[in-house]
């Protein structure tokens, strides 16, 4: 059970990330001059997510040897990627509460990036506070793992 709740997490954040790759590229695509930097920051933070963030975080503690899988750099890359997704939904959401001439369909997909953006925060929010319970639980011990020593028979 305790292996199965960051999973399913992991798994949501894939998700969302891939449904927000989606919104943000056709909002990126349907701008008529250049489009705005926090669609472009909401962008970045799917690209971030999906390629070096989450295969890291998921991957890493299976496949990566002890000496690249720091349970202190993973809590850095989870908080690092909530705090890209608070700041990329907030100033997507203000961005837009100042658009008095929006119409079509850009502005529901605007909303939808804000809303799946915030799910996004709050599941990184989620995984961040796993790894810091991991991290302080088991401070001071070594993740290494314990060797027996050798005994010689006289």
């Amino acid at each position: 059970m305790n292996e199965l709740i960051p999973l399913v997490l992991r798994a949501l954040q894939l998700l969302f990330a891939i449904i927000l790759l989606g919104i943000n590229a056709y909002l990126v695509s349907n701008t008529y001059y250049s489009s705005p930097s926090q669609i472009n920051f909401m962008l970045f933070n799917s690209i971030w997510t999906l390629f070096p963030a989450l295969p890291y975080l998921a991957l890493g503690p299976r496949f990566l040897p002890l000496s690249a899988n720091n349970k202190i750099i993973h809590l850095a890359i989870d908080a690092l990627t909530a705090l890209f997704w608070f700041a990329g939904f907030i100033a997507l959401a203000v961005w837009y509460n100042d658009r008095d001439n929006c119409f079509g369909t850009v502005c529901g997909t605007i909303v939808a990036s804000c809303v799946f953006g915030a799910f996004e925060w709050l599941l990184f929010t989620a995984t961040t506070i796993l790894s810091a319970l991991d991290f302080w639980r088991t401070r001071g011990t070594s993740s290494a793992p314990k060797t027996v020593p050798e005994t010689t028979t006289v």
